[in-house]
């Protein structure tokens, strides 16, 4: 199975609105590799008029991650809808351009997202409280063995409630990513950080198998942390205590980076090969129903692509693919 998600192209142009830079996936957004995009004019880049493209240059110009829709004709197609986010990165005016028809196809809808975008703002409130209250009586030295189990059950079940709010919260969010170049590794060990203390309770390593010189990642990790720390957790907590959850960074296709991430104990009945990634719609997912879901829209929002192969026999691999 390969699902392929949201692509993302990356352009910046000069004063003179010729692009200088064209990186992510430009081949499947506007219909030509990177490469056969530098030093051409930005409006035949992005299929629009030269008056259009003077109008979007002048709002990268004020530099307010301004968000703006073209109907743009690519390559003698019919008209492709995209949307620009605006603004100056490394002294020149840029943009991070997405296929609307690709953003649209998969997401929650609208109410969906208003609701999950409150729903986790009402929640987490009371649930901090909550947390402070255990945490307070935990350090209370009074108090019996079978008490300081009951908080630290207490604990890890506030945890676990916390990364729920937050896998709730990234599916539903349409807000623009931040991205930046990161060491995939880094960001992986941040995220592996986020449940370290399930992981140590189960004696669970995250081994990180790392091809050499490997380039940086453009990510948001604010927003891929905190998913990809749950997809980490599930696979974890399937396995035998004092084992491992193995995870592979090779290089990929040109301006691709993978992640390759083993699941040995679980498959993908027939019934559940096209659900996958929606909320909900596997075992795979263990409890938290909403993992696979929020990380296919992280990967989705970040230019990215995920893929699972497996079968209806244990043993299943995640690949995460990341522009460089």
């Amino acid at each position: 199975m390969n699902a392929h998600l949201l692509q993302a192209a990356l352009l910046g142009w000069s004063p003179g609105l010729r692009v200088t830079r064209a990186q992510g996936d430009c081949a499947a957004v506007l219909r030509r590799p990177a490469e056969e995009l530098l030093d051409r004019p930005l409006h035949l880049v992005l299929g629009v008029s030269p008056e259009r493209a003077r109008e979007l240059d002048a709002l990268a110009k004020e530099h307010r991650r301004h968000v703006e829709f073209i109907s743009s004709q690519l390559g003698g197609e019919d008209a492709t809808p995209l949307r620009l986010t605006l603004g100056m990165e490394e002294g020149e005016s840029a943009a991070c351009v997405q296929d609307l028809n690709a953003l649209l196809e998969g997401a929650p809808p609208v109410q969906i997202s208003r609701l999950s975008s409150s729903l986790s703002h009402e929640i987490r409130n009371p649930l901090s409280s909550v947390k402070m209250a255990v945490q307070t009586l935990a350090r209370n030295t009074g108090l019996s063995d079978r008490d300081r189990r009951r908080l630290t059950i207490a604990n890890r079940e506030i945890r676990t409630m916390e990364r729920m709010l937050w896998l709730l919260s990234e599916y539903g969010r349409d807000t623009t990513p931040n991205l930046d170049a990161h060491a995939l590794r880094s960001v992986l060990q941040e995220s592996t950080g986020m449940v370290a203390l399930e992981l140590a309770e189960r004696r669970i390593d995250v081994r990180v198998d790392e091809e050499n010189d490997l380039p940086r990642v453009r990510v948001d990790p604010n927003r891929l942390r905190p998913v990809l720390a749950q997809v980490l957790l599930n696979v974890a907590m399937a396995q035998p205590e004092d084992s491992a959850v193995e995870v592979a960074l090779r290089r990929g296709p040109p301006g691709r980076v993978l992640m390759v991430l083993k699941d040995p104990a679980a498959a993908l009945p027939p019934e559940e090969s096209g659900t996958l990634f929606e909320p909900f719609g596997s075992r795979l997912a263990r409890g938290a129903g909403l993992s696979l879901a929020a990380l296919r829209r992280v990967m989705m929002g970040q230019g990215g692509d995920v893929a699972a192969e497996g079968s209806a026999e244990p043993g299943m691999v995640f690949t995460l693919t990341f522009a460089t």
